[in-house]
Parts: structure tokens; sequence; C-alpha cells
């Protein structure tokens, strides 16, 4: 099979960390990506879930406001246990 050249842009930090992850594994980034082009080819998808930050969700976006709101105005004073926290980020 003929082979082709790609240029991809990154932060450089996170490059150096993903060279180290991949040769921890045995690979170089070539081999990282490739693998990954053939697995979303293979499955016609980006082979993972990609999901956004909870703290962008409009759930969580709304709440913030809320709280935003509360505050300023002094009506009441909000808080959250860290286990409602976590629960808010799975759903």
């Amino acid at each position: 099979m003929e082979s082709t050249s790609i240029t991809i842009r990154m932060d450089k930090e996170l490059k150096k960390q993903a060279e180290l992850l991949f040769a921890d594994m045995g690979m170089n980034m070539t081999t990282a990506f490739t693998v990954f082009a053939k697995m979303a080819v293979r499955e016609g998808k980006i082979p993972f879930e990609i999901k956004g930050d909870m703290l962008y969700s409009k759930e969580h976006r709304a709440y913030l406001d809320e709280a935003i709101t509360a505050m300023e105005t002094g009506k009441r004073i909000v808080s959250k246990t860290m286990a409602e926290l976590e629960a808010m980020e799975h759903d």
C-alpha cells in the first residue's frame, strides 16, 4: 500500500505528552494516529465518546446562573455536596 504524509498542528506540550504515552505503548505518533484512523474508518465514527465538560452543560450552567443570582441578591446560600456535583456530571 502506498503511503502519504499529513501534517497535524497541536500544542507543543500535548505533543510531548502524547509521544511519551504512545512510547509506553510501544508506538510512535504515526502508528498511534494510523490506529486511530483505521478504527474510525472501520467503525464509521470516532472510536471513543466525545462529550463536553460538565461545567458547560446547559443544566449545570442554569444551576450556576441561578446560584450566582441568588448570591448577588443575598437570597440564599447555595451549597452542593461533592456527591451531588459528581451526580450532575453523569446526568
